[in-house]
């Protein structure tokens, strides 16, 4: 099938970092009141932060997360240790506050915004939450492609609308979440598609499932992978095929973020799926990702070498909803004022290594 033109977006030029500030912030870090680098990788956090933001005073006070929920007609395969309901109730829960992701959010005084793109379960309008219904979740991508290319479009433009948001209200950086019972399937099933990597190696215990499910898993994603295979003819094609509305509009977001030069702070296993999708089909999207915490998910690993990347803290988390992120946005926040408000050697009148 041929690929719509409202696809075209995705063929506009991703910003460069400054390498200008990046020397300069090293530059700095090399006086500040302290041996070269013992403030180890948060050093390393301000003077990447410098060259994205494209600035000598970097900054993360103004973060922007969003949580992209969705559902998954994978889930009638009984891929979740959790009925397919969760997604809607989870829904309800963050309108209301109570999710780990509200709690986060105003712990660190971030813009929070809920946008539901389609769930399984018939939902009224909720106050603090965003509807894009694209559909009752995605096709069962087992049997038949997730999405049509129009529902692709549009979960994609969701994500690129967001960015719009974030970008107008001048936000230092973007944390991008997700909600959706089978997302774990469903990334797996993508990550395998996009490393040509079989599925016993990526398949993950998701919301918790035990050995005998775990298999079962395993097998599922074994069978759309050999349906979808043999017909995928771009990194898009994958992600229709196998991915969710949730992270199809996760992969617009990143793709829009890089051209737009703004920071993106990568969450966990979902959310990096949804960056090795942006980074397959728009190269370079990776220079805008900085990869928060390493998931206890399976095929987390595998992703991360895939996209070189080092995530900041390892604390055996597996929630999703841009959680880890949240939390590694602290480190963020500390490395930039350590950066900027430290005294220089000169002006603390201390004298320097020999």
């Amino acid at each position: 099938m041929t690929q719509p033109l409202t696809f075209d977006w995705l063929k506009a030029p991703l910003a460069q970092p400054n390498a200008e500030m990046h020397r300069l912030a090293q530059q700095r870090q090399e006086q500040l009141t302290k041996p070269p680098g013992s403030l180890g990788r948060l050093e390393e956090i301000a003077i990447r932060l410098a060259a994205l933001q494209n600035t000598q005073h970097p900054g993360a006070d103004r973060a922007h997360i969003a949580i992209f929920a969705a559902d998954h007609g994978v889930a009638v395969e009984g891929v979740s240790a959790f009925p397919q309901s969760v997604t809607a109730e989870m829904i309800r829960n963050f309108a209301r506050g109570g999710a780990a992701i509200n709690v986060l959010a105003r712990a660190l005084g971030a813009s929070l915004e809920i946008i539901n793109l389609g769930t399984a379960h018939d939902m009224p309008a909720l106050a603090n939450v965003r509807d894009c219904h694209l559909g009752p979740g995605t096709a069962n991508f087992v049997h038949e492609p997730a999405m049509t290319w129009e529902q692709l479009s549009q979960a994609m433009t969701i994500g690129y609308e967001t960015i719009e948001r974030v970008q107008k209200d001048g936000q230092q950086l973007f944390i991008g979440g997700e909600m959706g019972i089978g997302n774990t399937t469903s990334a797996t099933a993508l990550a395998c598609l996009l490393l040509d990597e079989q599925p016993a190696l990526l398949t993950g215990r998701g919301t918790g499932l035990d050995a005998t499910g775990v298999t079962h898993k395993v097998a599922v994603i074994k069978r759309a992978v050999a349906l979808h295979r043999p017909q995928i003819n771009s990194p898009l094609d994958a992600l229709r095929r196998v991915g969710g509305f949730e992270i199809a509009a996760l992969t617009g977001a990143y793709i829009h973020g890089a051209q737009l030069g703004l920071p993106l702070l990568i969450d966990g296993f979902i959310s990096s799926a949804a960056a090795l999708a942006a980074e397959h089909i728009a190269p370079g999207c990776m220079q805008w990702f900085v990869f928060s915490h390493r998931s206890a998910e399976s095929g987390h690993t595998a992703i991360l070498k895939a996209l070189n990347a080092d995530p900041l803290i390892d604390l055996n988390m597996r929630l999703g909803e841009g959680s880890g992120a949240a939390v590694a946005l602290s480190l963020l926040r500390m490395a930039c004022a350590l950066h900027n408000e430290m005294a220089t050697f000169s002006e603390a009148q201390v004298a320097q290594k020999n």
